[in-house]
């Protein structure tokens, strides 16, 4: 059977990215989804394509009243919501703290910490009525490291991740789960800054180019999708309050031996043999 047979989900920035990836993920392990996104024309073709198992939602989920309306969707049409994963979200203010503009810190805390709260807050009625759910919210390594996204976008990823935990800890007596999932770099419209531009730029960018960090490649959408598929599943139902860093090490740090070239001409190589170990 499917991993997530007859669940339903709401996946916000569904559209496109990480979300997209999800989406098709999860039709495919037998899950209904809503699309909410504010990408309409993008949206409208991924639920075309995915038929009935899902249905696009426009949602900018700064709006309370379009993120209530994709969850109540979700349940009108298939009567319940076993997972709410609160992804949308974008790169928010750029430049030094004192060059920032005021709308410009508002905008990028109400979508990515307003947008996440806004999700908890109309998935946990729906949630504690059925007695359990999964809801799971995108942090970023920015929250866990300083020096690895923009400092607002910084800032907010970890209101993000402790707003995740704060809310697991208050939910967890009504079996419902609240984790959060940290990517590192993961090659997105957003990421890669071709947002509404054809997703072979992406690939156009990345070909032939290795990536500096212990795992030296980059980060696929797929990479997230499959972390947010184990949460949203029953081999999940232990787990809350988490924060799952997905960043191939980056941010654990560099080795010892890339920050010191010159050992790697005196340490012994080592080549593995299947048979002596």
């Amino acid at each position: 059977m499917a991993e997530i047979e007859g669940k339903v989900a709401v996946i916000t920035g569904g559209a496109s990215g990480i979300g997209e990836a999800t989406v098709r993920l999860f039709v495919t392990e037998g899950a209904k989804v809503i699309i909410a996104d504010m990408q309409i024309e993008r949206g409208t073709l991924l639920a075309a394509e995915l038929g009935k198992a899902a249905i696009f939602c426009p949602v900018e989920v700064r709006q309370e009243d379009q993120v209530k309306a994709a969850v109540d969707m979700a349940v009108a049409k298939w009567g319940k919501l076993d997972c709410m994963f609160n992804n949308a979200g974008f790169g928010g203010a750029l430049g030094p703290l004192e060059s920032i503009p005021v709308e410009e810190f508002d905008m990028t805390f109400d979508v990515l910490v307003k947008g996440v709260f806004l999700g908890m807050k109309h998935a946990i009625p729906v949630m504690k009525r059925q007695g359990s759910g999964s809801i799971i919210n995108t942090g970023s390594i920015a929250a866990i490291a300083a020096g690895l996204g923009p400092l607002v976008y910084s800032a907010a990823k970890a209101a993000v991740l402790h707003l995740s935990t704060v809310t697991a800890l208050s939910v967890a007596d009504h079996s419902i789960r609240v984790n959060a999932i940290c990517p590192g770099y993961i090659a997105t419209p957003l990421a890669s800054n071709t947002v509404g531009k054809p997703d072979k730029l992406i690939e156009e960018q990345l070909e032939g180019k290795p990536f500096p960090q212990p795992i030296p490649r980059v980060g696929r959408p797929h990479d997230i999708a499959e972390i947010a598929l184990f949460l949203a599943s029953d081999r999940s139902t232990f787990v809350t309050g988490q924060n799952f860093v997905v960043d191939g090490g980056a941010a654990s740090g560099v080795s010892w031996e890339q920050q010191n070239p010159i050992y790697k001409k005196y340490r012994p190589i080592r080549v593995y043999n299947p048979d002596k170990g």
